[in-house]
């Protein structure tokens, strides 16, 4: 007999995830403040730290848990749940090499944090150490990412919105959201979340199809991001030119150490 097909997506260990399991928010459309009534899926972020069986034992690394309502290859839709969990030390490393989603948690507002503990509350104060230059062109390096694949030819992942409005709609909102972002990490080192009352309107707009046309939509885009390069280019930032590792390295050899012996001691 053929088994029925899976009715959700799961890959890596939920316990580990679960008892390990420091802090969880909110990201993607909701957090930034951009989502569409009736359109956008639920995502959020976690954080857990690996048993020492993972770490310093033979057990092997287990640096991601994923969790999705969607069978594996369908594409989320509104009312859906899209969960990524990263192990600590994953998910310092793309935080410090900037990776625009993992900074998120870190300056997401409190009505966003749906789990947090001691050491959660001590990443996430710790936001301060990740932002650098090297993160700031990861924004450019991302956003670029999606301007190309608005661009690009071929099947387009959604040909429901190439339909509709001439081009895809959300692959330019991301971009422009990457680009104000970019912008304000270099001007003032951090994310406000949600996005700002005018950034937020513009992507909105941007993502409603108001842009009437794809030359439109990228000019806007760009407009943006020659801000953001400029500022670069000329270090006219704040931005130190590289996160302060050696902060993150020592928080993280102690909370891992304090997470084990409270495991212990359960």
């Amino acid at each position: 007999m053929t088994p029925a097909p899976s009715v959700h997506t799961e890959h890596g260990d939920p316990v580990i995830a679960r008892e390990g399991e420091i802090l969880r928010t909110e990201v993607g459309s909701g957090l930034h403040g951009i989502a569409i009534a009736g359109t956008d899926d639920h995502d959020e972020m976690g954080v857990f730290v690996e048993p020492p069986e993972c770490v310093i034992g033979m057990a092997g690394p287990m640096d991601r848990y994923v969790w999705r309502t969607r069978p594996e290859g369908h594409r989320s839709g509104h009312g859906d749940t899209d969960l990524v969990m990263y192990s600590l030390r994953k998910y310092l490393r793309l935080a410090c090499a900037g990776n625009p989603s993992t900074l998120l948690p870190l300056f997401a507002p409190d009505r966003s944090v749906h789990a947090v503990t001691e050491l959660g509350a001590e990443l996430r104060a710790l936001a301060p150490a990740f932002p650098s230059r090297l993160a700031a062109r990861r924004f450019v390096g991302y956003l670029d990412g999606q301007t190309e694949r608005m661009l690009k030819g071929g099947a387009p992942a959604r040909p429901e919105l190439v339909a509709q409005y001439g081009y895809d709609v959300k692959y330019a909102s991301h971009a422009l959201r990457l680009a104000y972002q970019g912008l304000e990490l270099v001007e003032h080192a951090r994310l406000t979340l949600p996005m700002p009352e005018a950034e937020r309107e513009h992507v909105r707009a941007v993502k409603s199809g108001a842009v009437a046309t794809v030359a439109e939509a990228l000019a806007q885009i760009r407009a943006v991001r020659d801000r953001l390069v400029d500022r670069l280019e000329r270090g006219a930032t704040a931005l130190p030119a590289e996160p302060d590792s050696a902060r993150v390295s020592a928080w993280s050899v102690s909370a891992h150490r304090r997470h084990w012996r409270a495991r212990e001691g359960r």
